[in-house]
């Protein structure tokens, strides 16, 4: 029988450093790469649009099964998200759909509605492995993931970070709402009934806080390297 794909689980707040570290690992090691992130924002986007309040569980419910999300690859590196054909890899990346994702992601109608997608997407026949980013990989998604990780930093350096990225992209946000809306985002996040961000027991913890990405990257990629080693050898 063919092995499951390795499985890489990510998690953390917004701001750790997963997505980024995530992508490069993936490139790196050839694996597929899962941002569950960027499927509930897809979901908030596709909300949005239609009328439905983040907290109908009812329309929500409808909604989901007209949807088809997925990631296509660019040949620069990083991938597109597609909803529904339609790239929306800018659309989903705004506060607004931020604050919108941590909200559908608390419902307990979207998360069972979208588990089976993302399993789908890390275990394609065609995968050697996956790497997947979100907020409960390690602890529902892939339990029995092959390498779990959770990174974090503090409040204050990961605003900063995505104050940054904002600014970039000529957003006006000021240091403070956004630092703000992170710190609600963080309360939504770990105080939700269902699938609360928490490190999984057995994973890995690593504070990004005073590292740089190189640095990160290079951390993740070693054990995953040892592990994929291990699993070879055992074969």
């Amino acid at each position: 029988m063919t092995p499951r794909p390795f499985i890489v689980a990510i998690d953390g707040p917004a701001g750790a450093g997963k997505s980024t570290a995530a992508r490069r690992i993936a490139s790196r090691l050839g694996f597929a790469l899962v941002d569950t992130g960027a499927i509930y924002r897809s979901v908030a986007l596709a909300a949005s649009r239609e009328g439905i309040a983040f907290d109908d569980d009812a329309r929500l419910g409808a909604l989901l099964p007209r949807l088809t999300i997925r990631f296509e690859p660019l040949p620069s590196g990083g991938q597109r998200v597609l909803l529904s054909g339609e790239d929306v890899s800018s659309a989903i990346r705004t506060p607004p759909m931020s604050l919108g994702a941590s909200a559908v992601s608390a419902r307990p109608v979207v998360r069972a509605g979208l588990l089976e997608l993302q399993r789908r997407l890390a275990t394609a026949p065609e995968n050697r492995g996956a790497v997947l980013e979100g907020r409960d990989i390690g602890t529902v998604v892939f339990p029995d993931a092959d390498a779990k990780f959770f990174l974090t930093a503090s409040p204050e350096v990961r605003a900063r970070r995505r104050f940054e990225e904002l600014r970039q992209k000529g957003d006006p946000q000021t240091y403070e709402q956004v630092l703000a809306d992170q710190r609600k985002r963080d309360r939504d996040d770990s105080s939700r009934a269902v699938a609360p961000l928490v490190p999984a027991p057995d994973a890995q913890q690593l504070d990004t806080s005073g590292m740089d990405l190189d640095a990160v990257v290079a951390a993740l990629a070693a054990a995953v390297e040892d592990r994929l080693s291990r699993r070879a050898g055992r074969r």
